[in-house]
């Protein structure tokens, strides 16, 4: 009889092992989300329900940058809306890949998308089927290393210093350039990417919030919808 146990343990350390790049880079932004949600005021235990329940980092850093006491409610609200509106557009892309996941585990597995994990999930589905068990071996080993860089980074604290200092302020950047680069496709990719920031960067500079993150979504949809498809280069 085929070891099906066997089958499954290899197909979920195939994906912890695509994953493992990721959650080593997604570390280093926990603890320092960890140590500003400390200096907020926030405890242990409350950044880490954050880190948990919200599971956003982009969010959560916006979340401390404009945390008050009390908190406006409505503000954070509103900017965690803007920050993750682009997981409508993540999530409609990779709804056609998770024709596998039976039922409720098709909603569950949203729950758990992040950039990485879409990233890593779309690279995967293009060569090979996307199953519940390759999922969860990529996304729950990621989930878990940001709740508990999280609540090291806000037991920490003050230790961590300065992140322009240490340069673990770049670790977000530096993760979303190497998830691009895996989608790069030539020149019409380059120029979706070049629409994007720079309608990112006009109206950041131009509006206040941020409404400069869904700007720059916009204009990414817009640039590959109107851009002829003759017009792909090959780099």
């Amino acid at each position: 009889m085929p070891d099906h146990r066997g089958g499954r343990a290899a197909e979920v350390f195939s994906a912890m092992r695509r994953m493992a790049p990721l959650i080593t880079a997604v570390i280093p932004i926990g603890l320092v989300f960890g140590a500003a949600a400390a200096g907020n005021g926030l405890s242990p235990l409350e950044a880490t329900l954050m880190s948990a329940l919200v599971f956003a980092g982009g969010s959560q850093f916006v979340a401390m940058d404009i945390w008050t006491h009390p908190a406006s409610w409505a503000a954070l609200g509103i900017s965690a809306f803007l920050v993750n509106i682009r997981h409508v557009l993540m999530s409609a892309s990779l709804a056609p890949k998770l024709g596998h996941f039976p039922g409720w585990r098709k909603y569950l597995s949203v729950l758990f998308l992040t950039d990485e994990g879409w990233a890593v999930a779309e690279t995967h589905a293009a060569s090979a089927r996307l199953t519940p068990l390759w999922y969860a071996g990529a996304v729950i080993p990621f989930y878990l290393a940001w709740v508990a860089s999280g609540l090291a980074g806000s037991l920490a604290g003050a230790f961590l210093g300065d992140p322009a200092v240490t340069g673990l302020d770049f670790v977000f950047c530096a993760v979303f350039i190497v998830l691009v680069m895996n989608f790069w496709k030539g020149a019409r990719t380059g120029l979706v990417l070049i629409a994007s920031g720079l309608s990112a960067v006009l109206v950041h500079a131009a509006v206040l919030g941020v409404w400069y993150i869904l700007a720059g979504a916009l204009a990414g949809v817009a640039a590959a919808v109107l851009m002829p498809e003759h017009e792909e280069v090959t780099a």
